[in-house]
């Protein structure tokens, strides 16, 4: 994967406020207000940084806490996890791999009924949903499915 390396002011002139705000300062979205919240669209979920592709649309589910949740990225390589211990408890931070972008948090052991136990709960604001083809088919590879975790 190609690392993405843009001085602070070059992010500051692609990136709006809010999304600059969330993707470069860790901040987050208000709740239920994301674009991609009750998307049920097919597709490539790209960081909207920097392009990079981070989930697929069939790994995303419902569960109500107010961002878009998905069970895994579409290849475990596609994000980086840091420790955050910021509001005075530890949850696991999500970040971009290519470009080290902020895109949200994961977390383990709630219960939803998903392959993987865990709910990674993304900014809308930090994608880009890039619509799956008349073919069924995403992204410059014509690729389809999720890849294996």
């Amino acid at each position: 994967m190609d690392k993405v390396t843009r001085t602070d002011e070059q992010w500051r002139e692609q990136l709006t406020p809010e999304e600059y705000a969330v993707l470069r300062q860790a901040g987050t979205e208000a709740p239920f207000t994301g674009e991609y919240t009750d998307t049920k669209t097919e597709g490539v979920y790209r960081c909207r940084a920097c392009g990079a592709e981070l989930f697929r649309s069939d790994a995303k589910f419902e569960s109500h806490c107010g961002w878009p949740s998905f069970y895994q990225p579409s290849e475990s390589d596609a994000v980086v996890l840091i420790e955050d211990r910021s509001l005075g408890t530890t949850r696991t931070e999500v970040r971009c791999a290519a470009c080290n972008s902020h895109l949200g948090h994961v977390f383990a052991g709630e219960g939803y009924d998903v392959p993987t136990d865990q709910r990674w709960c993304i900014n809308s604001v930090s994608l880009h949903l890039e619509p799956a083809g008349p073919s069924g088919s995403s992204g410059p590879s014509g690729s389809s499915g999720p890849a294996a975790p």
